[in-house]
């Protein structure tokens, strides 16, 4: 690129990852990060791989990502050092293979805020501007962004072993997967049956996670589920306010196919996918190998079910499992629906035992629910005090609300001015800080925020 700058560095994950920061800032480093300078013994790659976009299987790949290569913590982690946005690739499809400042700077924000809610995500490590003017619907300021990943291993990347390479190579892909990620399975009998199981698991516990806190993907294509279970690319995402299940924010989401109450559904659909892309390996005879496929994807849905319900209890400070939680859960829920409450900020106030929604507050039914959710608490062997400290584990005081996001990237895009996006970050980090809450943070957005709508920079 022309002229690459560093304008964004995550010195936490530098620092996490063994990375040297005062390097990496330097000329030399910057010009490594940018692609312009290749370190030594490393082959950077685009990697490829199919995938169901919007319920169509279609052939793709990495069209402007590059692998830069892997790094091994002193906890023997290994984790992909990937740059998003440094040019062509042979998948770029017709495309320039470049990203505008933007969306790069909107996945570094989220991104982080994942990580502070206590979400399985890939990094943003750097943020660079690359001295370009890109043409989209207009002229943006071009940008890498250097994302760090556990793997990029896609449930599209089996797809594509599944579709254009022989059994023997599905096989290494599924052997190598297992090994970086899984390597406890490696030596069972029917390891390809007890993989898939693994994947399943995980992704219900991230989606529940996502459900948990309001966040809604946008575009849950199957080469956005990676095997390792991180929550990855973030393009038409954002958070949602007042609690509608039926929320869709992405603009090419017509149909409202991955909307927030869709989103269990659409990870189910995908892992599907993957079952169906290791049926060779599952078993010599090909019904029998379906019917394993059949059996661990039927299992998503309670597997889901019971870490939702798990955490829901736990945003309500309830410890242990009680035959009435799912109509008290189910009740809550529907009266948000009903009186239009913010999603974050229900929870929130139950945890600090005040409501500042004046639409739940005049309610009756609202008051009737908080009088059998404190008896439910009370019945607890564990006290109230305990019970809160459970609620502030869970339920945060602050999320990357999309206006505040939108606010601090036109600071940053327009007036090169980054400390909105500085402060904003600095809160996400630590979204279960109670004893230091940030009302400026908190606040939904007023009635004009209703139409936000995203779209596919990244």
């Amino acid at each position: 690129v022309p002229s690459p700058n560093l304008v964004k560095w995550n010195s936490t994950l530098a620092k996490e990852l063994g990375l040297d920061s005062d390097f990496f800032q330097s000329k030399e480093g910057v010009l490594v990060l940018s692609g312009n300078q290749v370190l030594e013994d490393t082959t950077p790659i685009a990697e490829a791989y199919a995938g169901h976009q919007f319920g169509y299987f279609t052939m793709l790949g990495d069209g402007r990502a590059v692998l830069l290569g892997e790094i091994v913590t002193k906890d023997e982690e290994r984790y992909d050092i990937q740059l998003k946005g440094s040019g062509r690739t042979p998948y770029s499809r017709g495309g320039d293979g470049k990203a505008t400042l933007g969306p790069m700077l909107r996945e570094y924000i989220i991104s982080e805020g994942m990580k502070g809610l206590g979400i399985p995500s890939t990094r943003s490590l750097a943020v660079l501007t690359t001295g370009e003017t890109i043409l989209r619907e207009t002229t943006l300021p071009g940008a890498i962004l250097v994302r760090v990943a556990k793997s990029h291993i896609r449930v599209g990347t089996f797809q594509f072993a599944n579709q254009f390479l022989d059994t023997e190579e599905l096989k290494a892909l599924a052997d190598y997967t297992i090994k970086r990620h899984y390597k406890e399975i490696f030596e069972k009998e029917e390891k390809y049956r007890h993989f898939l199981h693994e994947v399943v698991k995980k992704q219900a516990k991230l989606i529940a996670g996502w459900q948990l806190v309001g966040f809604i993907h946008g575009v849950m294509n199957t080469d956005n589920m990676v095997i390792s279970g991180e929550t990855i690319d973030y393009g038409p995402c954002a958070f949602m306010d007042t609690y509608h299940p039926e929320t869709v924010f992405s603009s090419i989401d017509t149909e409202g196919r991955y909307a927030y109450q869709n989103q269990p559904k659409m990870a189910s659909w995908d892992l599907a996918r993957l079952a169906e892309a290791l049926v060779p390996l599952l078993h010599d005879n090909m019904e029998k190998a379906i019917e394993i496929a059949q059996e661990e994807i039927n299992q998503f849905s309670n597997l889901y079910l019971t870490f939702w319900y798990d955490g829901m209890r736990k945003k309500l400070g309830l410890f242990h499992e009680n035959e009435m939680d799912e109509d008290l859960i189910g009740a809550l829920l529907g009266l948000m629906v009903k009186y239009e409450a913010d999603y974050t900020n229900t929870f929130r106030d139950l945890t600090l035992n005040q409501t500042t929604q004046p639409n739940l507050i005049s309610s009756t039914e609202y008051q009737q629910w908080l009088d059998l959710w404190q008896d439910r608490r009370k019945q607890q062997e564990e006290s109230l005090d305990d019970s809160r400290k459970l609620m502030e584990s869970v339920n945060p005081t602050v999320i990357p609300r999309n206006h505040r996001v939108e606010e601090a990237l036109e600071r940053a895009v327009t007036n090169q001015d980054y400390s909105a996006m500085d402060s904003l970050v600095s809160v996400l980090q630590n979204p279960y800080d109670y004893e230091n809450l940030n009302d400026y943070y908190a606040t939904p957005p007023g009635e004009t925020a209703c139409g936000y709508r995203t779209f596919c920079g990244t």
